[in-house]
């Protein structure tokens, strides 16, 4: 049985169905729904083909030649189908619910599948991603200097229950010159904002959501405008760690990165380190002396950190001294003292 249903109430839906992504695998890279499967109608080559014959000789022509294309994989498609979705209840949409889906949907229902047919598409799922950006969140910042161990308080907060909408690790870049770690490789921007905005499904919009202070790029990605504008109006707790205690946490952090990456990351930002400084910093990476090296960055990456908090509401902005370098302990604290504080 084909069912033709939309978008927003196939996410709704209270047992958890399979969707297949019919779309080429160069669409699907591109940005596709969270958690589906991506089951090919076309190889990338096929649907240009196909796209040719559709605008240079008719829409017959290029349904003939579809078939033609996928004539021997059908019963494949069906075996895929039936690994990702043995109970034989499966969701399946294309770029926008038309011939690709429909045909799928067709074969599956055939051979006795339930089939969720999403009216729309992705294209629809995208304005669908659009619209989780405007509502209204009550967000509350977490800040702090470079070191302060934000993303790990974002992590305890999780941990004990508090809704947490991590972006560096949605982005997979940690924000600086030196984000990547060498190893994390950024999702798209158009998947970004389908990850980003798959979280922002789940939250309860009557309760707190912790979000780290980020500039509008992280990496090369960019957070969603009307997203990033609550963050600004939001208010912020700005942690405050002793300097020392930051300096250490970064060393041990970069301290096993490849010694190349740092200095080729320190390069990018010798603008704004100045000649002297980008040389002093990078002979430490080159000789070992790890904290050397973030001490000097840091001048820089404070000096970012506090031009942006200037440019925030003062009423909105509250400080935190955070002694204990014990993770739970911090967080207990922010905790308490945001239930104390009536500014925030």
């Amino acid at each position: 049985m084909i069912k033709p249903i939309a978008l927003s109430d196939f996410l709704r839906m209270d047992v958890s169905v399979p969707l297949i992504d019919v779309r080429t695998p160069a669409e699907f890279e591109h940005g596709h729904i969270p958690g589906a499967f991506n089951q090919p109608l076309f190889s990338n080559e096929e649907r240009v083909k196909v796209g040719t014959t559709y605008k240079q000789v008719g829409r017959e022509e290029a349904i003939l030649l579809g078939f033609d294309l996928t004539g021997s994989k059908w019963s494949g498609f069906i075996k895929e189908a039936l690994i990702i979705a043995p109970d034989k209840k499966i969701g399946v949409h294309c770029w926008r619910g038309g011939m690709r889906s429909g045909a799928m949907a067709w074969v599956l229902d055939l051979y006795g599948f339930e089939v969720y047919l999403i009216q729309g598409g992705y294209k629809k799922y995208r304005i669908w991603v659009h619209l989780q950006f405007e509502e209204q969140y009550q967000l509350q910042i977490l800040g702090g200097m470079t070191g302060s161990g934000k993303t790990k308080l974002l992590r305890q907060l999780r941990l004990v229950g508090e809704q947490v909408i991590d972006l560096e690790e949605l982005a997979q870049h940690q924000g600086s010159s030196y984000g990547s770690m060498n190893k994390m490789i950024q999702p798209t921007q158009e998947q970004f904002e389908n990850n980003l905005a798959g979280q922002l499904k789940a939250l309860d919009l009557q309760k707190k959501v912790w979000v780290e202070d980020e500039s509008l790029t992280i990496g090369k990605r960019s957070i969603p405008n009307p997203f990033w504008h609550q963050m600004r109006e939001a208010a912020i707790i700005d942690i405050k760690v002793g300097l020392q205690q930051r300096v250490n946490a970064l060393a041990a952090e970069y301290g096993c990165l490849d010694k190349d990456f740092l200095m080729e990351s320190t390069e990018r930002i010798r603008k704004r380190l100045g000649p002297e400084q980008t040389k002093f910093a990078i002979e430490a990476i080159m000789e070992g002396r790890m904290k050397d090296f973030v001490k000097i960055v840091l001048v820089y990456y404070d000096k970012t950190y506090r031009n942006g908090l200037s440019k925030r509401d003062a009423s909105k902005v509250v400080s935190l001294d955070l002694a204990d370098a014990d993770i739970a302990t911090q967080a207990n604290h922010i905790l308490n003292f945001t239930i104390n504080t009536p500014a925030i």
